[in-house]
């Protein structure tokens, strides 16, 4: 089996269409990497792009996207529900078949290092390729968003890894680095109290005492008049899926809320659903041990109400063949 890792960069752009296809083109102009999804969300004005190949590839493709986002994405005209630092905002290199976490921590500082050196953009090494302990977590490096970034890496604990203690004019900062698969799981609810969701999210996030591995924030989308709990299921074997979205649900109940549908953005492990297909069939005494994943994928879809999700599209594993 030949060497593949997969990259999901975030660009902080889901609105001027014409310009996340010009991004997405940059990545499809790389040899010996294939674009597997992406998606763009209005409310976010944020894309996820997700492409995989060899190291090399994989490599080319994450700076030559760098470049070009740092020319098209102005952040100081820039605004979305989803927090930002940076043009591209984050970077993160993930183990498919034949590589160890080792080969993407290597290859998240050659691109870390390329990016600074050939976009302009500083960057900070996060999850697994970080520099110290406080690194580590996304959401703490990206606390202040661009607005206050300038002054944050004067500080000298928050001095970027590669670029200096100035950032990028129009396209911030950028973290870069190596992770276990990350599933980006949003859940509605029935509700304009944005409150609401923002004390749910702080319940099942980590960071708060909540749930291992899960980061977690409320937010309001505007074009649906509804509150909403966006995720990151940063390793869905330490937490599952179904364990947030019954916790969000029973925590939704105690305001008379309830939860619309969940729904996943960008690609998913097929055993990230299996897992919860599992967990419900077991739960109602359905569950025979025979099942195809198919048939588990759509036990999942069903019990987590999932909305839109693109079974052969979705699935990682299915996009790979």
């Amino acid at each position: 089996m030949s060497k593949l890792i997969e990259c999901i960069p975030n660009v902080s752009e889901g609105r001027r269409m014409d310009v996340v296809e010009e991004l997405i083109n940059v990545v499809r102009s790389v040899n010996d990497v294939k674009l597997l999804d992406y998606s763009s969300d209005a409310s976010h004005n944020r894309s996820v792009i997700t492409f995989v190949g060899t190291p090399e590839g994989v490599e080319e493709a994450a700076v030559k996207l760098a470049k070009a986002a740092s020319e098209k994405i102005d952040l100081t005209k820039h605004t979305g529900e989803h927090p930002r630092m940076g043009a591209i905002d984050v970077v993160p290199f993930v183990p498919i078949s034949d590589v160890t976490m080792e080969d993407c921590i290597e290859i998240s500082k050659k691109v870390a290092e390329r990016i600074y050196n050939e976009a302009g953009i500083p960057v900070f090494l996060y999850e697994e390729s970080a520099s110290a302990p406080h690194r580590k977590n996304l959401a703490e490096i990206r606390k202040g968003q661009f607005e206050g970034m300038a002054e944050k890496v004067k500080e000298p604990e928050w001095i970027p890894d590669f670029g200096g203690s100035k950032i990028h004019p129009t396209a911030g900062v950028v973290a870069v680095g190596a992770r276990m698969p990350l599933v980006a799981y949003n859940i509605n609810l029935n509700t304009s109290d944005v409150k609401i969701a923002k004390t749910i999210g702080k319940i099942i996030r980590e960071k708060s005492g909540g749930f291992r591995a899960v980061k977690a924030l409320g937010i309001m989308l505007e074009d649906k008049n509804i509150a909403q709990v966006s995720i990151n299921m940063c390793n869905y074997e330490q937490t599952p899926l179904y364990r947030v979205y019954e916790t969000v649900k029973m925590e939704a109940a105690r305001y008379g809320v309830e939860a619309i549908n969940s729904e996943i953005i960008g690609l998913t492990p097929r055993n990230a659903l299996v897992q919860s297909a599992e967990y419900y069939l077991m739960r109602d005494g359905k569950f025979t041990g025979k099942e195809t994943p198919e048939e588990m994928v759509d036990a999942a879809k069903m019990y987590l109400k999932l909305d839109e999700f693109d079974e052969e599209g979705q699935v990682l594993e299915n996009r790979m063949k």
